[in-house]
């Protein structure tokens, strides 16, 4: 079966067309992706992407040296606060429990533990600093206690 000239025609005249018809699709398709605020091209819509993305880039740098920041400073707050009631008299059965300790404990152990002992005539306060849980002062049972169970993220 040999082709004519006129099926020849016909059937180029037929690609034609199907190419019209696939640019004209491609064409739409490459607006659809290029709409927006100012994207003339695709290169502008890349430049505006790269350059958001620097700048998201520059605020995420910022947000973890705040973090960081934040970080160590938490470290240095007071995280761990309690307080232990004793009576200080207990062996001569006279007083009740109006005499605590209460330890004041960052994340390293370092802080203060405050102590008051209360007796009829008067009441004294003392303050020891701590460094590690440990005073270089001579710490009582009660300060002790008190200083053990502030250690941070320590569950009673």
């Amino acid at each position: 079966m040999a082709l004519t000239g006129n099926t020849l025609i016909l059937i180029l005249l037929a690609i034609i067309v199907l190419l019209v018809v696939w640019l004209i699709y491609m064409e739409w398709r490459l607006r659809k992706l290029l709409r927006g605020k100012n994207a003339a091209t695709l290169e502008d819509s890349i430049i505006t992407l790269v350059g958001q993305i620097k700048e998201l880039e520059g605020g995420r740098r910022d947000i973890e040296a705040y973090l960081r920041g934040v970080e160590q400073r938490l470290k240095r707050s007071i995280q761990g606060v309690r307080t232990v009631r004793f009576n200080p008299f207990k062996d001569l059965n006279i007083g009740s429990n109006q005499s605590f300790s209460t330890a004041f404990l960052d994340e390293e152990g370092n802080g203060v533990v405050v102590s008051s002992l209360y007796s009829r005539d008067r009441v004294s306060v003392y303050s020891k600093p701590l460094n590690n849980h440990a005073s270089e002062y001579d710490i009582t049972d009660e300060e002790r206690e008190a200083v053990a169970k502030a250690r941070p993220g320590k569950i009673l």
